[in-house]
């Protein structure tokens, strides 16, 4: 029995990359061997392991054949006599292709390093197209590592593209789609996974809704950039600056969806796009069952973010009901998740990226105003049920005036 640690943790180790992934892979056993080591199994498709003392995960080598649609269309086969090179090929990309052993030496059958060198993303063989997961995956792979100047392979971007044309994505269950787009959000260059799979047709397949937003025209004196598409990838390229937090790259990717409904006749002016793109964040979201957290502050996002924007100018009225609405009464963080958001959409324009964006600090202060009022004081007044509330809201009100007033003066 052998046993090699595989896949990511090889690759990133010599890319000297941050890395959590630690694969095992074990050569030359069986099931019961491994069970009589102490190693508990978990697979269903597949014989998976369980280190009795690590806890970390050891997969037999084995080999795979494509059986039926998706990525769960295949048929698995292992058994003692398999090598850690057949293991390998099945595997996506040449520098995920690669092993080590308990010495530390590199088993690279199929490439990787030289690939590592030329920082080029290549399929490992044809094999690669029976899976349609490894469009997503390759995507996320050029979102991981694009700052370091990794592009993906022509061969292998035509595979793709294939993969997409062939109808194969429709096969992917929500749940995996959405796991894969969670982890590119959260990766180094978001955007560029929204790109790749644009280039590879497959983002009108899997997002239509944000495929939909590129060639829409907007005001260049609001959006030097014009095109709504160009802007949702820089908005997320500023929300990744700004914050590692998903659920704020999903609220700022999908804020703008309601401008694919514009009627042609108003272009490039948007008016009620807010209203008009909650429909379609609650359909994205209902397809791919996207996290409640994640759904809810897209909504708020999609709803408020112009109005944001303009709070500076907002009615002490008006200024309350907005933090209301988005919750920041409740707890600070969910005005900063919003604040973030808007703040990128702010910046995700051209030349204005390193523009200040005033509403952060001032509805952070207005928060803080309307918070401060002392709830204990009407409670003592004497006052009952709703009655309570109405004069809570109108001391935040009186309070929300006086910050204008010292805030903006």
């Amino acid at each position: 029995m052998r046993i090699y640690r595989v896949g990511g943790a090889v690759r990133d180790s010599l890319l000297n990359y941050p890395s959590n992934e630690t694969d095992w892979v074990v050569v030359g056993a069986c099931p019961e061997e491994m069970e009589t080591l102490g190693y508990r199994p978990v697979g269903h498709d597949f014989p998976v392991f369980i280190h009795p003392k690590t806890g970390e995960e050891y997969a037999l080598a084995r080999t795979e054949r494509k059986s039926g649609s998706g990525y769960k269309g295949f048929t698995f086969h292992t058994d003692p006599s398999i090598s850690l090179e057949d293991d390998l090929i099945r595997r996506d990309l040449t520098i995920n292709a690669m092993a080590e052993d308990a010495n530390g030496e590199v088993i690279d059958p199929y490439g990787g390093m030289a690939d590592l060198e030329r920082k080029i993303l290549r399929h490992v063989s044809p094999a690669f197209q029976e899976d349609p997961l490894r469009v997503l995956r390759v995507a996320r792979f050029a979102a991981r590592y694009s700052h370091l100047g990794f592009t993906i392979a022509p061969d292998t971007l035509r595979l793709m593209t294939t993969i997409s044309k062939s109808g194969e994505l429709s096969a992917l269950v929500a749940e995996r789609v959405w796991k894969e787009t969670e982890r590119a959000l959260c990766e180094r260059s978001p955007d560029v996974f929204i790109t790749v799979l644009r280039d590879c047709e497959a983002l009108c397949q899997l997002l239509p809704e944000i495929d939909a937003l590129f060639g829409v025209e907007q005001r260049a004196d609001f959006h030097p950039e014009i095109d709504t598409g160009i802007h949702t990838l820089m908005a997320l390229q500023q929300s990744a600056k700004l914050s590692d937090d998903a659920a704020i790259r999903f609220s700022v990717l999908v804020h703008d969806l309601g401008k694919a409904l514009t009627p042609k006749e108003i272009l490039p002016r948007h008016t009620g796009h807010e209203a008009a793109g909650l429909p379609l964040v609650t359909q994205l979201c209902n397809r791919l069952k996207v996290p409640n957290q994640h759904r809810q502050l897209a909504l708020l996002v999609t709803e408020y973010h112009l109005i944001c924007h303009k709070s500076l100018n907002l009615s002490a009225t008006h200024l309350l009901k907005l933090l209301t609405k988005i919750g920041a009464l409740k707890t600070e963080n969910k005005l900063d998740q919003f604040l973030l958001c808007c703040m990128a959409d702010a910046k995700g324009r051209k030349g204005l990226e390193d523009r200040d964006y005033a509403p952060f600090a001032y509805l952070k202060a207005a928060r803080t105003a309307a918070m401060n009022v002392d709830i204990q004081e009407i409670l003592q007044g004497g006052l009952q049920g709703a009655d309570i509330g109405t004069a809570l809201a109108q001391r935040r009100i009186d309070a929300l005036e006086t910050f204008k007033r010292n805030y903006l003066h």
